[in-house]
């Protein structure tokens, strides 16, 4: 049932007939509710699509502190969140045997931004649940200072869970040793990493580092 709360001249909430009535960034907006559609209706081509769109959104909603923040910059109505899942699911999805999709992962991005990247950046596993990153101390290069912090993601496929280090360690350092809770332990993970300003408001084009296994 749609809500009239300032009188027929102001805004409505909710649904009357065919029309929903919402807010978006503070303002009163109409538009034709969608009519109903048989579950598993579509061309092949749409139901294509939805499995896909279905993919990378189950992938970044648990890192939507990651790319909410530094993907790229919110660009009319799209936000941040939205341009990276326009982004990856346009560049980061592989067709693979049967006739299936997956992430091709050293496609993935995860932050998108004008700062200098990380250069050089390799993982090793180590005793003890721990990632080693290094990298080139690029500072002074460009946009890169020394005291960017390094911002790590690492995934899990199996068990589709991620673990975030935001910060890291400091661009300048090169280095850096990151203990992974005991429920990664003999997982292999996706590893990306990145660059923000010590501000905040300036990230790098996420670079993927490569996999681990967990020991």
């Amino acid at each position: 049932m749609g809500k009239i709360p300032d009188g027929i001249f102001g805004g409505f909430s909710g649904r009357v007939g065919r029309v929903v009535g919402y807010q978006w960034r503070g303002e009163d907006l109409l538009r034709k509710a969608p009519r109903k559609r048989p579950k598993g209706s579509g061309t092949a081509r749409q139901l294509e699509q939805r499995d896909k769109f279905a993919m990378v959104m189950r992938f970044l909603t648990p890192i939507q502190d990651v790319v909410g923040v530094y993907f790229g910059n919110v660009y009319q109505s799209k936000s941040r969140f939205n341009l990276a899942m326009s982004y990856n699911l346009t560049n980061a999805i592989v067709e693979v045997p049967g006739g299936s999709f997956a992430l091709d992962f050293p496609r993935v991005l995860l932050t998108k931004g004008g700062l200098r990247g990380m250069e050089s950046g390799t993982v090793v596993a180590r005793a003890g649940r721990i990632l080693e990153l290094n990298w080139t101390d690029n500072s002074g290069q460009g946009s890169a200072a020394a005291d960017d912090f390094v911002l790590v993601v690492a995934y899990s496929p199996v068990q589709e869970l991620f673990q975030v280090f935001d910060p890291a360690a400091l661009r300048s350092e090169a280095t850096v040793q990151l203990t992974m809770p005991t429920y990664f332990n003999g997982e292999e993970v996706q590893v990306w990493a990145s660059m923000v300003s010590a501000d905040r408001k300036v990230a790098a084009i996420s670079s993927y580092i490569g996999t681990a296994v967990i020991i």
